[in-house]
């Protein structure tokens, strides 16, 4: 994984050879000068070309597109997403030579960047499409609430963000957490591929209804899986899972905010500590692409011990999606004790 300033010095570099500034991008947007229907742009192999950001978009792109698509995931296996940085040549070849583009605006600044400059695929923002709210644990550092002990408390739940008054800036964007919003991402995707390839837009669609049936399946999974528990209050290393907790009426403990790499304060941790003891909690989550470091100390600390709930930002290593998600419900039930 990059360092730190390790990725400060790519960033500044990427800022350097794109030369822009960020600029909004509508939901679904084509240029002017892009073939349409069965005219659009395809490989040596006629398949379409899709370039995504990383890998819950990579399998909605190849679960729907099948053999009709070439997907490319312009963030490597096993790479931590939140500030991987693109080089300006490499991101531009490849979104250039792509028929369709698919990213979450907000999630990885460099590649809204690298967006903005270019002309001729079809830009999908699935930003616009999944219904994005604000998490606690997202904003600033001073804007965290204060717990009755004087503590920084970052709790997200069914009521995590009432009360707040945030611009988009601060907006959750781990939407893929949510099977329900899963679905709708994977909506907007099947549209753009069917726009961009008519001519197997009866694939695509056949490809969505299986996978809504997935889909819907975990949604009922989670339902059914979390509703007798002793606890509903889960511990994680950073606050990724807040749309998770709010579908199925858990509220998440985070140490981290947001991006992962950012070191928690001592209010932060001493929160965390706190929470294990209020509620019970045995667990304190960790993940596969971050450091467990200071979830080890807390969990040391308070008597809990660790185990891995994955926030899906890199494709699993012996499962997909679906794997993955049935793997954190487990996780989550043993941790709550549910029945």
């Amino acid at each position: 994984m990059n360092t730190p300033v390790a990725r400060r010095v790519l960033s500044a570099a990427a800022a350097a050879a794109l030369g822009l500034s960020l600029t909004a991008c509508s939901a679904l947007s084509t240029e002017s000068s892009e073939p349409s229907g069965s005219d659009a742009p395809k490989d040596a192999s006629g398949t379409l070309s899709v370039a995504v950001s990383f890998y819950p978009i990579q399998y909605l792109a190849e679960t729907i597109g099948g053999d009709h698509v070439s997907v490319t995931s312009l963030t490597p296996t096993n790479v931590e997403p939140h500030d991987y940085d693109l080089s300006g040549k490499e991101v531009i070849s490849t979104l250039e030579g792509s028929s369709l583009v698919a990213y979450v605006a907000g999630f990885q600044p460099s590649l809204d960047k690298a967006v903005a400059q270019i002309s001729g695929p079809t830009v999908v923002d699935l930003s616009g499409e999944v219904d994005l709210q604000h998490h606690e644990g997202v904003e600033d550092e001073d804007e965290h609430g204060e717990a009755s002990d004087g503590t920084t408390e970052k709790a997200t739940g069914e009521a995590g963000h009432e009360g707040h008054d945030h611009d988009a800036g601060s907006l959750d964007p781990h939407f893929w957490l949510d099977p329900v919003r899963m679905k709708s991402a994977a909506t907007a995707v099947e549209e753009a591929l069917a726009a961009a390839d008519p001519d197997n837009a009866d694939d695509y669609k056949a490809n969505l209804d299986s996978l809504t049936t997935t889909l819907d399946g975990l949604d009922s999974s989670y339902k059914g899986g979390l509703t007798r528990c002793e606890r509903k209050t889960f511990i994680t290393s950073h606050a990724a899972f807040g749309y998770l907790a709010d579908r199925y009426g858990l509220t998440q403990v985070s140490i981290s905010g947001i991006d992962p790499e950012t070191e928690p304060s001592a209010a932060d941790i001493a929160a965390a500590k706190k929470a294990v003891e209020d509620t019970g909690s045995t667990t304190i989550f960790t993940e596969e692409l971050v450091s467990p470091e200071t979830a080890e100390a807390v969990a040391s600390e308070t008597g809990a011990t660790t185990a891995v709930l994955s926030p899906i930002e890199s494709a699993p290593e012996d499962a997909d999606y679906a794997g993955a998600m049935s793997a954190n419900l487990d996780a989550l039930r043993t941790a709550l004790a549910c029945k």
